[in-house]
C-alpha cells in the first residue's frame, strides 16, 4: 500500500495553518483499489465456501458479515494499523466496498449450493 509524503512535517509554528496531513491522489487511488479488489475476491470465496458448507437464509449472511469483518481486520493488519499513513479514514477500511461484494457473494453462494446439494 503506497502512503502519503511525511516531509511537511519539520517545523511547526502556532499560526501555520498547513499541519493537515497531505495524500497523493495516485496512492489514495490505488489503496481504494487493493480495498475493492480485496472485499470482491473474499466476496466470491466466501460465497463458494458458504455454499458449499450448505449454509441458507440467515446463516450464509452471517457468514458474509463475518468474512467482511475478518477482511477488514487483515487490511488494517496489511495497513500495519496505521490507517491514516494510507487512507483519509478508518471508515475506507472499515465500509467502502462492504455492500458492493453482497451480489458477488450471493451469486456464488447459490451456484456452489446448487452444484453440490442440488445436482
Amino acid at each position: 500500500m503506497a502512503g502519503h509524503d511525511d516531509s511537511s512535517v519539520s517545523e511547526k509554528k502556532s499560526n501555520d495553518i498547513s499541519d493537515l496531513p497531505t495524500f497523493n491522489v495516485e496512492n489514495m487511488q490505488s489503496n481504494m483499489k487493493v480495498i475493492y479488489y480485496s472485499r470482491t475476491f473474499m466476496s466470491i470465496i466466501g460465497g463458494v465456501i458458504a455454499g458449499v458448507l450448505g449454509f441458507t437464509s440467515l446463516m450464509g449472511f452471517i457468514f458474509y458479515f463475518l468474512v467482511m469483518a475478518i477482511t477488514s481486520v487483515g487490511l488494517a493488519a496489511k495497513a500495519g494499523f496505521s490507517v491514516h499513513s494510507y487512507f483519509d479514514s478508518w471508515n475506507r477500511i472499515i465500509l467502502d466496498g462492504f455492500l458492493g461484494g453482497l451480489m458477488s457473494f450471493v451469486l456464488f453462494w447459490t451456484f456452489a449450493y446448487d452444484m453440490v446439494h442440488i445436482f
